[in-house]
């Protein structure tokens, strides 16, 4: 039995959930059961309602809006509860074509892919303007570079996970999931592939960011972030060693006026470049303190995999695999 929860994070979206749900597939070949999961990220309007009147199996709701990365994480986690094998994220506003989730969730159950991402097609995208085309590429060919992966419209949401991957993914930005994600998926060494979807124009602004500006500058830091999080020492040793080549130069100026015997007056390029070198030193030394504390993580999450895939060989044994396969209509609160 193959279960496929449909995930679709909102915030006040009682206007625009409507068509999405119903332009949801609720079959898709090679799938056994089609859920929907509906993350209401504290909404002020009557989000709930909607998805609860038009037969969402699983609502989970956050008492104040939290963001779009932990609505994503509280979606994975309630939809690996509720036993999905296969978990598809899509947005609230329409934007995707359900149909297409067909498409994604493909390379999944052939067991091709870990991640699948819905490319949009962004170089000739008729609903994205010139200046976001290439934004889209530029961002795409940065997490490629660091993700490792061919990735081809890195800031899609509409994306398909198996329950393994999920299970080894955790969101650790405030803004967005999307590259973050990726970035560890790659890593993680976890197979991307991408797969041309449609797309539907969408009137409604975007909820994530008030300008383009925002968006760059809290997407690089998230980009930032996920490299420095999975190459610590490469990342310190790189700032250190900046820092130290810059301390050479002054000391180096001061030794070029000392050997012509002019050196009493610029003692401070002395100091400042000794102050540099030690910063460097002490930068570099945090590098290898980084690294073991990622080698640390990296033993904690395949310690908490184990735990997960040992769980649910427990549920499996005590005859509760199929029960434990959430209900209709379920509802969950998170704080």
């Amino acid at each position: 039995m193959t279960k496929l929860i449909i995930q679709i994070p909102c915030f006040n979206e009682a206007e625009s959930l409507p068509d999405t749900l119903v332009a949801l597939p609720r079959r898709i070949p090679g799938v056994d059961t089609v859920e929907i999961l509906v993350i209401d990220d504290g909404s002020r309007d009557a989000t709930a309602e909607v998805a609860r009147r038009f037969g969402v199996h699983h609502i989970v709701r956050h008492r104040r809006n939290r963001g779009l990365a932990a609505a994503f994480q509280s979606g994975i986690d309630a939809a690996l509860a509720a036993g999905a094998d296969i978990i598809v994220n899509t947005d609230a506003d329409g934007q995707y074509v359900g149909e297409d989730i067909a498409l994604l969730v493909a390379p999944v159950l052939a067991q091709q892919a870990d991640i699948v991402i819905g490319d949009r097609g962004v170089r000739d995208n008729a609903h994205f303007g010139p200046f976001k085309r290439y934004l889209q590429r530029l961002g795409s060919g940065v997490v490629r570079r660091l993700a490792r992966a061919d990735i081809t419209d890195a800031v899609s949401g509409f994306r398909a996970i198996s329950r393994a991957a999920a299970q080894q993914i955790t969101i650790t930005t405030e803004f967005s999931y999307t590259t973050d994600m990726l970035i560890q998926a790659g890593r993680k060494r976890l197979k991307i592939l991408s797969v041309p979807i449609r797309t539907n124009r969408t009137e409604r602004p975007s909820r994530l960011f008030n300008s383009i500006p925002q968006f760059i500058s809290r997407q690089l830091v998230t980009m930032a972030r996920a490299y420095a999080t999975y190459n610590p020492l490469r990342t310190f040793a790189l700032i250190g060693g900046a820092l130290a080549l810059l301390g050479l130069m002054p000391i180096a100026r001061f030794l070029w006026f000392w050997a012509t015997g002019a050196g009493d007056g610029h003692v401070q390029s002395l100091v400042l470049g000794g102050a540099l070198l030690v910063l460097g030193t002490m930068t570099c030394l945090m590098g290898i303190l980084a690294d073991l504390i990622g080698a640390n993580r990296k033993l904690q999450e395949a310690t908490l995999l184990r735990l997960h895939q040992l769980e649910e060989r427990l549920e499996v044994l005590a005859g509760s695999g199929s029960s434990g396969r959430g209900s209709p209509h379920k509802r969950r609160t998170a704080a």
